[in-house]
């Protein structure tokens, strides 16, 4: 039912946590599910130079959040800014139709974040 990617980043999940003193923090729940993402992120020379997540909700909602922390991290604000629902997706291999909302919470977390800098 999930793939292999899917499944390692929520066995393996990278960057967990809270950021200390971060410079952008968003917290989300999905209304429909009750899933809840929290990002931090780190802005250094306008990349994103660290991001951490915690997640509570489903196995893609905990494997989204991993892997659009590697998507961001070294990416600049204009390219963290471009990626998508479908780049998660394809960060976690494949989602099934009615898992789509986690990629959705990972982007809406990354979109609240960002809108926070002044960058």
């Amino acid at each position: 039912m999930y793939s292999p990617q899917l499944l390692d980043h929520f066995q393996n999940p990278r960057n967990v946590g809270d950021l200390a003193d971060p410079d952008a923090a968003v917290q989300l729940e999905n209304p429909a599910c009750g899933d809840v993402l929290r990002l931090t992120l780190k802005i250094s020379e306008n990349r994103v130079s660290n991001a951490a997540f915690k997640a509570k909700g489903c196995v893609p909602s905990i494997a989204c959040g991993s892997a659009l922390t590697e998507l961001i991290c070294g990416k600049t604000l204009e390219q963290a800014r471009a990626i998508t629902r479908d780049d998660v997706i394809a960060g976690v291999g494949a989602l099934p139709q009615a898992s789509i909302h986690a990629a959705q919470l990972a982007i809406d977390a990354l979109r609240g974040a960002l809108s926070q800098l002044k960058h």
